[in-house]
C-alpha cells in the first residue's frame, strides 16, 4: 500500500523523526501548531487551553495498554460523538486498524530507549479515493492538566487522542469536526461504501418481514468486516442530547458492536413463542448511559439464559455504555442507520467478490449548454443532461449492481463558511446498446434507478439491472453547485465503466475520404406480436437485428414465446441517408435461425416520432408480401448529431 500512499502537506514521517532524534528534540508540527488556529475556526469559540505533552499527562505513556478495545474510547466536549462511534468500530478489526496506525510498533513508547522518541507520529485516512498519510506532534489540548477531548479509559493510553488530533488536522481544526456522521469517518478509515437507512420511513418497526431482511443483511455485513452505527433524529419536543424514558441520547451516535442470534432455553421459547431471539449489542461513545428497556443489562430476562450464554456474548451487568437490545425493540427505537460496507474485491475469497470501477469527476459551470456540467437533479428538466454521465454494461442476463457516489470533505471550508455537504445524488438510465456518445434529450431511454438524495458525504444505491447499457448521471439537487467527487461502481463481471465526453461523432481527416454522418436515428423495439410458431409446443425463440447503414445490432433471444418483448434500443449515425433501417426477426435455432419477418424505415426527420405497430413482411422492399406477426416500435431521426 506504501507505494500509494499520499503525504499530507507533504511531510515525511522517517525523514522529520530522523532529524528530531538527531538533533535531541521533540517534533513540533508546523502545518497544525499548539496554539487557538487548530483548535478553532471561530475564534470566538475558544477558552483557555493548554497544549501539554504525554509525559507531562501521565506516567509511562503508551499508543496502546494491553490492545485495542471498542471501549478505548470517551468522547470529550466536542460534538464529534459521530467520530468515537466510528473508532469504536475500527477497534473491533485489527487489519483495518493497522491501515489506519502503520507499523504501530514502531510508533510506540520505547522505554529501553527514550532517545529514539521524538513526539512524531503518523496515522493514515482514506481520503477522495486514496490513502493519505498525516503527521502530527504529540501536543496535546487540556486544562486543568485533563485532555478536553477524546480520551481512553485508560490514563496512559494516548492513540485515541493522537488519532482524533491527526483527524482534526486533516478537517483544519478541532472545532470543525463538531458534527458530523459515522459514517463518514467509517469511510476515511476503511475505504468502505457508505450507506444510510431511515428505519422510520423504511417501517422496519412495523414490518416484521422487512425487519428480518435488514437483520439478516446487517449481520452478513457485520460478519464480512462491515461496521454499523445508528442514532435517533432530533424532533419537535425531542431535542439533540435529550434523554428517552429508556435512557437512549437523542442525536448522538452508537456504535453497532454485535449482531446475534441467541437461543433459547424451553421456559423463553414458552414466553416468548420462538427458538431463538435476534438481538444487537450497541456502544455509547460517552461510555455511560444505556438503554433501560427489555435485556438491557441488569434486566429481569437474562436471568433465563445460562451463565455459559451470557459468557458467550460477552455480557457485562455494568454502567461501561455497552448494552442489548432486541433487534425489534431497536427498530422501533432508533430512526437512522449508517452501513459502512468492505465490499470484497478480492480474487482469493470464499465469499462474493466484486469487479470495482472508480472515477473521479466534477460538477463545474460554464455558460455553455453543451460544456456546463452542473445541471440539478432529475426535475430540472432543461439542464439535467448538463451533468457529467457515465456508460457502463451490464453483461449477464441480469446483474446486482453498487454504486457509491462521494463528494469531497468539505470540512475544511468551515473557517470560509462553506463547510456544509451539498445535497447530491443520481439517476441511472438504460439507453441504446451502442451509445457512444452524450445524452441530450430523453426519448427511447428508461429511468431504471434514482438514488437517494441526501446531504451526508456519500450516496449508496444497490439496484439488480438487467442485461444492457446504462448511462449513470451524478447530480447536485440544484444546479450551479461546484465540487468534486468520487464514483464507484461494483458488478459481478466487469462494466467498463467511463465517462461520455464527446456529443458527437468527431470530424478527422477520414471523414473526408469516407464521409461524416448527416442523420441520427434512434430505435426502441419494444415488442412483437402473432409471430409464426416454430416448434411442437406452440413457441418460439425470437430475437430482432436492426440494420441501418452497414451497421448492424443484435437482441437477446426471447425463449418459448410468439409474443416477445424486446426493450432493445440502438442508435445510428448515418452516413447514407437514402438507406433505409430494417428490422427483422429471426428465430434462434442450433444450427441454422431462421427469418421470420421484417418492416423496412425511410426514418426520416419528417416521420411520425410517436410508438408505431407495423405488418412484418417477407425479404425485399417496403411492399413485399405480408408474414404472421407484428411489431411495435419507436423512430427519431434528426439532422442535428446533438440532438439526442
Amino acid at each position: 500500500m506504501s507505494s500509494s500512499v499520499q503525504l499530507f502537506r507533504d511531510q515525511k514521517y522517517h525523514e522529520l523523526k530522523g532529524q528530531c532524534v538527531q538533533q535531541g528534540r521533540l517534533f513540533e508540527d508546523p502545518e497544525f501548531p499548539a496554539s487557538d488556529e487548530s483548535l478553532y475556526y471561530d475564534s470566538a469559540a475558544g477558552g483557555k487551553v493548554e497544549w501539554k505533552r504525554p509525559k507531562d499527562l501521565c506516567e509511562d505513556p503508551h499508543l496502546f495498554v494491553n490492545g485495542m478495545s471498542s471501549h478505548d474510547f470517551h468522547q470529550g466536549r466536542l460534538g464529534n460523538c459521530w467520530f468515537v462511534a466510528a473508532c469504536s468500530c475500527l477497534a473491533l478489526r485489527k487489519s483495518l486498524w493497522q491501515q489506519v496506525i502503520p507499523d504501530y510498533n514502531e510508533q510506540e513508547w520505547d522505554t529501553k530507549n527514550p532517545g529514539k522518541y521524538a513526539g512524531i507520529f503518523r496515522f493514515r485516512f482514506w481520503r477522495f479515493g486514496e490513502w493519505t498519510e498525516v503527521v502530527v506532534d504529540d501536543l496535546l489540548p487540556t486544562q486543568n492538566g485533563e485532555l478536553i477531548y477524546c480520551r481512553s479509559n485508560v490514563r496512559n493510553e494516548l492513540w485515541s487522542a493522537l488519532l482524533e488530533k491527526a483527524y482534526a488536522k486533516l478537517a483544519g481544526s478541532y472545532q470543525a469536526l463538531d458534527g458530523g456522521c459515522a459514517a463518514e469517518a467509517l469511510v476515511d478509515f476503511t475505504g468502505a461504501v457508505a450507506e444510510s437507512i431511515n428505519l422510520a420511513e423504511g417501517k422496519y418497526g412495523e414490518v416484521i418481514s422487512e425487519q428480518m431482511k435488514l437483520f439478516e443483511d446487517l449481520m452478513k455485513v457485520h460478519k464480512r468486516g462491515g461496521f454499523i452505527s445508528c442514532s435517533i433524529s432530533e424532533s419537535p419536543g425531542r431535542p439533540s442530547e435529550a434523554e428517552t424514558e429508556m435512557g437512549l441520547i437523542v442525536g448522538h451516535a452508537y456504535s453497532v458492536t454485535a449482531i446475534r442470534k441467541l437461543r433459547l432455553g424451553e421456559r423463553l421459547v414458552f414466553s416468548f413463542k420462538a427458538e431463538k431471539l435476534f438481538m444487537i449489542r450497541l456502544r455509547n461513545p460517552w461510555g455511560k448511559k444505556e438503554w433501560h428497556g427489555a435485556w438491557s443489562d441488569s434486566s429481569e430476562e437474562w436471568k433465563k439464559v445460562s451463565d455459559s450464554e451470557c459468557k458467550n456474548l460477552g455480557l457485562t451487568v455494568k454502567n461501561d455504555g455497552e448494552f442489548w437490545m432486541t433487534f425489534e425493540d431497536w427498530c422501533k427505537n432508533f430512526t437512522d442507520v449508517d452501513i459502512c460496507r468492505t465490499v470484497n474485491t478480492s480474487y482469493f475469497s470464499l465469499h462474493k467478490t466484486w469487479e470495482k470501477e472508480m472515477i473521479y469527476g466534477a460538477w463545474a459551470k460554464h455558460p455553455e449548454p453543451l460544456l456546463n456540467r452542473s445541471g440539478g437533479c432529475f426535475d430540472n428538466r432543461e439542464t439535467f443532461l448538463q451533468n457529467p454521465q457515465y456508460i457502463f454494461d451490464v453483461k449477464k442476463a441480469e446483474d446486482k449492481v453498487l454504486v457509491s457516489l462521494q463528494q469531497e470533505d468539505r470540512r475544511k471550508y468551515k473557517k470560509e463558511g462553506k463547510g456544509d455537504n451539498i445535497t447530491i445524488g443520481f439517476e441511472i438510465l438504460k439507453v441504446e446498446d451502442n451509445r457512444k456518445y452524450r445524452l441530450h434529450k430523453l426519448t427511447v431511454q428508461e429511468r431504471v434507478a434514482t438514488s437517494p438524495y441526501s446531504n451526508t458525504r456519500s450516496v449508496f444505491l444497490r439496484r439488480t439491472l438487467q442485461q444492457g447499457r446504462y448511462v449513470l448521471i451524478p447530480t447536485t439537487y440544484i444546479p450551479g453547485v461546484p465540487t468534486r467527487f468520487i464514483l464507484r461502481l461494483y458488478t459481478d463481471v466487469p462494466s467498463k465503466l467511463r465517462e461520455l465526453k464527446a456529443d458527437r461523432p468527431k470530424m478527422t481527416c477520414w471523414s473526408l475520404l469516407c464521409g461524416y454522418p448527416r442523420r441520427v436515428t434512434q430505435i426502441k423495439v419494444h415488442s412483437a406480436e402473432g409471430l409464426q410458431k416454430q416448434d411442437r409446443s406452440g413457441g418460439a425463440d425470437p430475437y430482432v437485428l436492426i440494420k441501418c447503414d452497414n451497421q448492424s445490432r443484435r437482441s437477446p433471444v426471447q425463449h418459448n414465446t410468439t409474443n416477445p418483448v424486446f426493450n432493445t434500443q440502438v442508435i445510428f449515425y448515418r452516413k447514407d441517408i437514402d438507406s433505409p433501417v430494417t428490422i427483422q426477426v429471426w428465430n434462434s435455432n442450433l444450427l441454422s435461425d431462421q427469418f421470420l419477418g421484417q418492416a423496412v424505415l425511410a426514418a426520416s426527420p419528417g416521420e411520425p416520432r410517436e410508438q408505431q405497430t407495423l405488418r412484418l413482411r417477407g425479404r425485399g422492399g417496403r411492399e413485399a408480401a405480408e408474414v404472421p406477426g407484428h411489431i411495435t416500435v419507436k423512430v427519431l431521426s434528426s439532422d442535428d448529431l446533438a440532438e439526442f
